[in-house]
């Protein structure tokens, strides 16, 4: 019978494991068809036949990600699906370690990402939503930001409507582009805490800005995130590549099928690609709707959409 070590956990950390009203635990059983048992210091694998060494590895890992925090079952069931497809051990070795949270890629894919952003100045991330574009992209950025290897995040995307007008929103064009940045935002919030983006978005640490800003700027020391690239003109994508600086790194993420452009402009990121994937010290990761990792729900969406418009109807 497998055995788990559990004497370096306090119980504080057994409980996030646990969830509430043991629902991580009884996900867990369920989705592996065994019985979970502590004893003494132990956690015991109960099973009829041989538990696997993926299961194992799989609950430790689940184990670990409840050090820091309360894990709620909709993570659990996460780490479970991805489980069933990748070895978590491999995934492991990419996870982005913050001082508040660790987070795992969920596909071999978001592994190559992650290590491209390490490797490469400036990174193309190219996909429809919920694939972790900009929220790998984030998680980077904060570990730099933490690691002292750039010393500001710089959070920025064309201000370009997605079917509303930015005219009728408050305040002046920086505050009117800040809800089309939530998701950043968002990612931010949780991984550093709302408290303290504030304050670091007051002290310029952290800095949110339509692309117009960027002009005749040249970014020194800082991680800079593009979202939304795919509302760029080549122009403007030519601008903003070209502000990189010393010490700086850039991610652009986009999805060239929802472009937003009037008058069927051109979009600046097709532009790039085709200008720039010759270049060895530019990173592209194409990600489709397999590497959707919300809710499957939304995967079968994206590829609804994607069968309807190239064509296929019934």
């Amino acid at each position: 019978m497998p055995t788990i070590n559990l004497a370096n956990m306090t119980q504080e950390q057994i409980s996030n494991f646990c969830g509430v009203l043991n629902r991580n635990v009884k996900a867990i059983e369920q989705h592996f068809g065994l019985s979970l048992r502590f004893k003494d210091d132990r956690l015991e694998l109960v099973s009829p036949d041989t538990v696997a060494q993926t299961v194992i590895d799989t609950v430790e890992h689940i184990l670990e990600q409840s050090r820091n925090s309360a894990l709620p079952l909709q993570e659990v069931e996460k780490i479970l699906n991805v489980a069933d497809k990748h070895s978590l051990v491999d995934l492991e070795r990419y996870a982005i370690k913050l001082r508040s949270m660790y987070i795992t890629p969920q596909s071999e894919l978001q592994c190559r990402y992650l290590e491209r952003i390490a490797k490469k100045v400036i990174n193309f991330s190219i996909g429809p939503a919920g694939t972790g574009k900009t929220y790998l992209a984030v998680a980077a950025a904060v570990q730099a930001l933490e690691n002292e290897e750039v010393s500001r995040l710089i959070l920025t995307r064309p201000a370009v409507e997605a079917g509303e007008k930015l005219g009728f929103l408050p305040g002046d064009l920086a505050q009117k582009v800040d809800p089309y940045l939530r998701p950043v935002y968002d990612a931010l919030y949780e991984m550093i805490g709302f408290d303290k983006v504030e304050k670091m978005i007051s002290r310029h640490v952290i800095e949110v800005a339509p692309l117009a800003y960027m002009r005749g700027r040249t970014l020194n020391n800082a991680f800079v995130i593009l979202d939304e690239a795919q509302n760029t003109t080549p122009a403007q994508m030519k601008m903003f590549l070209t502000r990189i600086g010393f010490g700086s790194r850039a991610v652009v993420t986009g999805d060239i099928t929802q472009t937003d452009l009037p008058d069927q402009k051109t979009s600046g990121l097709r532009h790039s690609i085709e200008i720039l994937k010759q270049l060895e010290q530019i990173g592209f990761t194409y990600f489709t709707s397999q590497d959707v990792v919300r809710h499957p729900l939304v995967q079968s969406i994206v590829e609804a959409y994607d069968k309807f418009e190239n064509g296929d109807r019934h």
